[in-house]
């Protein structure tokens, strides 16, 4: 594809129409072919209601072959603005203003919330009609055909989505991502994956979130490959899935993989038969404990990988055997540069510059050219053409890259300076814990204080002080919690990742 042409359309009319693109339970397989006509479709309806291609469109579906469908549909052509569809009517209505969205997809007779304030706002709403087969998902627009050709007019750098980062500091910003951005996040993350038109992907990731619309959609459109579409991620169902459509992979963050182990020993047959070349792990770290479990008990190889939404998912990756693949690592720049700001010099060279700490910076086709409205944001995002992620991390002897911690997620402990991750990971390694994160607790005198939350494993019994016998033989005594909470479940976001800033006023601490 030449600078010119890489589009979204142009790698769907490259694509074999006959190839199976969605598999969904309870639903016959849509082919590329039928994907390209939906596509269509699509245009020549919008284009009757005189939209532009520049004209943003919120979608707000749930997961499965009509969001799959959707996404890639306005994508080509439009700006899509993916939403969670869990929002309430003032988070749509707050979306929807600050995206200044022209229309507002649906589910025919769902998503009353999303409708609502679209009403309020006098937005457009558009009917998503989905009957009993998967042949007949169609927008709910009339118009006069034939009188419509199918004349895409995007371009390279056109804004082919825009999504908000999680705001969980601050107010959300929105990260305009273009043609380019998307192909090339596509084209990194199939060629770190050696993706074939074989392969299929089960996606139960979010398809409102850069992990599951870019490396669980369009990675595997990039090599015609089929993508399974279930109706969201279900730990209870997950073993079903893999037995009935055999994927050859799927991608999650941490908490989902966690899940899914801990149903593993009851579905020991089904994981017997199963068809994974490898498991990816993106979004938030993965524990070297669960990496290791994760591979013991399905017997293939997990690939962790670094993203964020900013840089269209993928920085970094582990490779696929027989390269070596580290526990505790994201691995190797997989796209775009990467390289590590300290004292405010940009250290390039990675071979003269390991075992430094630094925070990563990067820079590729991959990456947004600057947050929407914001220039604030912009002016402390960017350094000499390089994005600075506001991770902390480290190059190693083989130049794999370690993340330290996140900057504004450091507790500083009475002038001690202490990496949550590097608690968590310790937690998670003693055999009686499930999930462990480690947060800060506003102290008086220090400043900031630590504290963690632990799930225990099904039938296992230990108490807050045997937890903290065990951190004294591993850890220093200033990075040892204050106090460990022992809980039944950790708050999480709408992705699964857990929720580590703010997390005291969630849990009622003070």
């Amino acid at each position: 594809m030449t600078e010119t042409k890489n589009t979204l359309n142009n790698l769907i009319l490259s694509i074999d129409k006959n190839n199976v693109f969605i598999q969904s339970p309870d639903e016959r397989d849509i082919t590329y072919g039928e994907l390209l006509s939906y596509i269509k479709d699509t245009y020549f309806k919008l284009s009757s209601l005189k939209i532009k291609k520049e004209d943003k469109i919120a979608i707000v579906l749930g997961n499965g072959a009509s969001m799959a469908c959707t996404f890639v549909a306005i994508a080509a052509n439009y700006t899509s603005c993916p939403l969670n569809p869990s929002y309430t009517k003032e988070e749509f209505k707050f979306y929807y203003d600050d995206l200044k969205v022209k229309a507002v997809i649906i589910e025919e007779n769902k998503s009353i919330d999303a409708k609502d304030a679209a009403n309020e706002l006098g937005i457009k709403v558009i009917n998503l009609k989905r009957e009993t087969t998967s042949e007949n998902i169609k927008l709910d627009i009339d118009y006069v055909k034939n009188k419509y050709k199918y004349l895409p007019e995007t371009t390279t750098n056109d804004i082919a989505m825009i999504l908000h980062t999680s705001g969980t500091t601050s107010r959300p910003k929105m990260v305009p991502l273009s043609q380019k951005n998307l192909l090339s996040s596509a084209k990194n993350i199939s060629n770190t994956l050696n993706l074939k038109k074989d392969d299929k992907c089960l996606n139960i990731m979010p398809m409102f979130h850069i992990h599951g619309l870019i490396a669980a959609i369009l990675a595997p459109i990039y090599k015609s490959g089929t993508i399974i579409t279930p109706p969201g991620f279900d730990a209870l169902k997950f073993f079903r899935w893999l037995d009935e459509f055999k994927p050859t992979w799927y991608t999650a963050v941490p908490t989902m993989h966690q899940a899914i182990l801990a149903r593993a020993p009851r579905n020991k047959e089904i994981i017997k038969n199963n068809q994974l070349k490898f498991i990816r792990s993106s979004s938030a770290s993965l524990p070297s404990i669960v990496m290791k479990n994760l591979e013991n008990a399905f017997n293939t190889c997990v690939i962790e990988s670094y993203g964020m939404t900013e840089a269209t998912h993928q920085m970094t990756s582990n490779p696929l055997p027989p390269a070596k693949r580290k526990a505790g690592s994201v691995g190797l720049a997989a796209g775009p540069e990467v390289a590590l700001l300290r004292d405010n010099e940009i250290l390039i060279n990675i071979k003269n510059n390991r075992n430094i700490t630094g925070q990563i910076i990067i820079k590729g086709e991959n990456i947004t050219t600057g947050y929407i409205n914001n220039p604030k944001a912009n002016s402390e995002s960017f350094i000499d053409g390089w994005f600075l992620t506001g991770d902390e991390g480290i190059f190693d002897e083989d130049g794999y890259l370690k993340i330290t911690g996140r900057l504004k997620e450091i507790i500083n402990r009475g002038g001690e300076k202490i990496s949550p991750k590097e608690i968590d990971e310790i937690l998670l390694e003693h055999k009686s814990i499930q999930q462990a994160v480690a947060f800060s607790v506003p102290h008086e005198k220090l400043g900031e204080d630590l504290y963690a939350a632990v799930v225990l494993k099904e039938k296992e019994d230990i108490n807050e002080n045997q937890i903290k016998d065990y951190c004294k033989q591993r850890l220093t005594q200033f990075k040892i919690p204050r106090k460990i909470l022992i809980i039944d479940e950790i708050p999480k976001g709408a992705t699964g990742k857990l929720q580590r800033i703010g997390l005291h006023e969630k849990l009622g601490i003070k």
